[in-house]
Parts: structure tokens; sequence; C-alpha cells
């Protein structure tokens, strides 16, 4: 089997339109959390969200694309374009196409989403029943989820496999690993991939609300989102995209590519129990899984970038399977949630984490959880509580959706 690396980062989220800004306003422990402004949520139980702040979609479309594609589509161009750029897989040219042929012969997507277009489906719905406007002809193919990575593919011309994953919050990151084991097992040399949402509207904050998943800690946007802490009472939505380069590592160090990581394990599961309550089993069979494929001991991890949304549930069944998966060893990992300052971007969720987790391997600093002012005494676990520069060699990044779907990759410090 190929070793797999990560060469390229692109992101846009509620704390920068680039992944540098980003990890800036993360190691400082800044929340990206405000009032919803994209719609009134007059009446909805939560009426806050990890919105982006001055994300200019003409930077990376032409302004007919712009109109026809849903936002998150939008989102998943802009963080694909800078993964390629960061990667110096293009050129400036104002098509954009990529320099690199080597992207084109042996190069796929894999892009996932929760959501998809709900926001554009909800805007046509209402104008249609309002106004009586007809429904665009590019309705259904740009609110479909598998649109994000076919954009990309037509962007850069990229003939290979162009597959959308929707696996709830779980999205991104199981994109990330079908994407690692497609050049893993030397299908592909390289590989465009990761996660892009953007559900904020009525539609989508109503909707979780409804299900009692949301904080309604309104008056307080910036301290809502607080995974792991005792007052915690929901998760806040959010919208943005991660999208990596990864590729096999010869074909990186042919073309003289900086490398961030090694992805080196991946592992998933169901937890066939229930449609939205976790079930700590499922989670922890997925770390082992994930463990086990990069043939690793427990004893090696020294960090998790966990799920952790902030709902009573979940971060309690999360520790349980963290403790199940690493025993005693579990008091000695260090464990932080981006969440607390991004909030929770569903399908895009694992994929920024990843990203995150990536960078705070080769840059040797660990970002906090914020607003963990009184520890939840049943989850217990070694909290990053604020930033704190570590040698990282071997981490694990979490993501777990509704349906029970867990997902689990392994990235560590690249050795050549």
């Amino acid at each position: 089997m190929k070793r797999v690396v990560i060469t390229g980062i692109g992101a846009v989220t509620p704390l920068g339109n680039d992944i540098e800004t980003t990890w800036d306003n993360l190691i400082k422990g800044r929340s990206g959390i405000s009032a919803i402004s994209r719609f009134d949520p007059e009446g909805l139980p939560c009426r806050i969200a990890g919105e982006l702040k001055g994300f200019n979609a003409n930077t990376f479309l032409p302004p007919k694309d712009i109109l026809r594609l849903d936002p998150f589509i939008h989102y998943a161009a802009a963080a694909g374009t800078m993964a390629c750029e960061d990667s110096n897989l293009r050129t400036c040219l104002p098509d954009r196409q990529v320099s690199d042929s080597s992207i084109l012969d042996s190069a796929g997507v894999v892009v996932g989403s929760s959501r998809g277009g709900i926001c554009s489906m909800e805007a046509a719905l209402n104008s249609n029943t309002r106004d009586k406007k007809p429904f665009s002809a590019y309705l259904m193919s740009s609110s479909t989820t598998s649109m994000a990575s076919s954009y990309l593919s037509m962007k850069f011309g990229i003939h290979g496999p162009a597959l959308g994953i929707s696996t709830a919050c779980a999205s991104g990151t199981n994109a990330i690993g079908e994407a690692f084991r497609m050049v893993r097992d030397g299908y592909l040399n390289i590989a465009l991939t990761g996660g892009a949402e953007a559900p904020i509207c009525r539609l989508a904050a109503g909707g979780y609300g409804a299900s009692g998943s949301l904080s309604k800690r309104n008056n307080e946007p910036e301290k809502a989102s607080r995974p792991f802490d005792k007052d915690r009472d929901g998760f806040v939505p959010a919208e943005g995209a991660g999208i990596l380069v990864i590729e096999e590592l010869e074909h990186a160090l042919n073309r003289g590519a900086r490398i961030y990581a090694e992805l080196s394990g991946y592992g998933t599961s169901s937890d066939a129990f229930h449609q939205t309550q976790p079930d700590s089993k499922g989670e922890s069979t997925a770390i082992i899984r994930a463990l086990q494929d990069a043939k690793l001991s427990r004893d090696a991890v020294h960090y998790i970038n966990a799920h952790a949304t902030s709902t009573r549930l979940g971060d309690r069944a999360e520790a349980e399977a963290i403790r199940t998966a690493f025993g005693s060893h579990a008091a000695n990992i260090h464990v932080s949630s981006s969440k607390s300052m991004l909030g929770h971007m569903l399908g895009a969720a694992g994929a920024v984490e990843a990203a995150i987790l990536s960078l705070a391997i080769s840059r040797g600093a660990l970002p906090p959880s914020i607003n963990i002012e009184t520890p939840d005494p049943d989850i217990n676990l070694n909290y990053v509580s604020a930033a704190m520069n570590k040698d990282i060699e071997i981490a694990l990044t979490n993501s777990f959706g509704f349906g029970g779907v867990n997902a689990v990759l392994v990235i560590r410090k690249y050795r050549g």
C-alpha cells in the first residue's frame, strides 16, 4: 500500500476566509459565533450561528455560476482553489486551470456535505409559493450533494472519480477517508477532498432546533458553543468548507511538494442504534478500526481533535468512547474541540478539523477548547483549555453523525 500525505489546505470558516486567518483566530481562542444575519430568526429557539464574514464568491467563480449554484458549492470552490494554490497545482491564469498535468492524469474529487443545497431549495420554494416565480432549471443540479465534487472536477479539468458523500456530520471525514483509500490503494495519485456546508437558513435552523439539538444561549453567542462544559445546551450551526490536497508520497516528492502531515489510518462504523442518539460502542469501534488501519497501538496517540459538538448526550458518549478505546492512556491524551469557536459546520466540520489537525502537527501547537467554565465531571478528559506548544507525533480527528455514522482519521507527523 502507498503512503499518503497532505500537501494542500484550503478553508473558509466563521473565523476566516482562508486557513491561515482561521488558524490564527483559533490559537487566540476567538469565537466566530454571532447573531444570525442571513434571515430573520424570530420565533426560533436558536437565533445564533457561525456565519462566514466578508466572503466574496466573485473571487473564485464567474457570475453565472454564482447565480446557478448553491452557496455550499461556492464555499467548496473557494476552499478547493486555495488548496490547489497552496499545493502549487495551478497557475494564476484567468481560467484557473491546473498547471500540473499530473493532477489530470490520475486524480479524483471526493467532497462531503450533510445538507447540500438546502438554502437554494428553501429560497426557491418560498419564491414559488409567495411570488409565483417559476423554479430555476438549475435548482436540482445546483442543490444535489455531489455537485460540489462535480463542480471542482469541471473547474480543474479532473477526469477521475467525482464523488459526493453524505453521512450527516461525518460527511467531510468520510470523504477524506474514502479518498485516502483510493490513493493508498494506487487507484489515484492525488485527490481533492473535504467537506462543504451552507445550512444557515430557516429550514435548517428550525429543523435542528425542533429536534432539541441547538443551543438556546442567544444572548451570549460567543459562549454558546461549550463542549465538555457542565452547562452546555446544544450545538451552534455553522457554515463553510475545508478541502485538502492529498497525494501518494512519491508523487508529492517527485514534484517537490510541501508536506504538512501524513494520513495513516481511517476507521468508520455504524452504531445501528438510533436516528439521533449516539452510542459510544459504535464510536469506539471507529476509533479502534482507525488505529488498526494505521497499524498503531493506542498508546501512540498524543492528541484528539474531538467531534464534541456541545450536546449533552454527544459529548458524554464521545468521552466514553475515548475511554473505551484508549483505556488508562486516555488520561494522557490532550483533547480539544474546534467547534467551541467555529460552531458545528455539519458535513464540513470534519474536513476543517482535519485541516486544523494537520497544521497542529506541522507547527507543534494545539488549539484550545474555549468556554469550559465548569467541566462536566462525567466527561473528565485531558482538555486543552489554552493554546499550547506541543510536539505531536500522532493524532486523531473524530466525526460522528445522525444515524450513528462514525468516522475517524489518524494523522501523523511526516517522517521521510
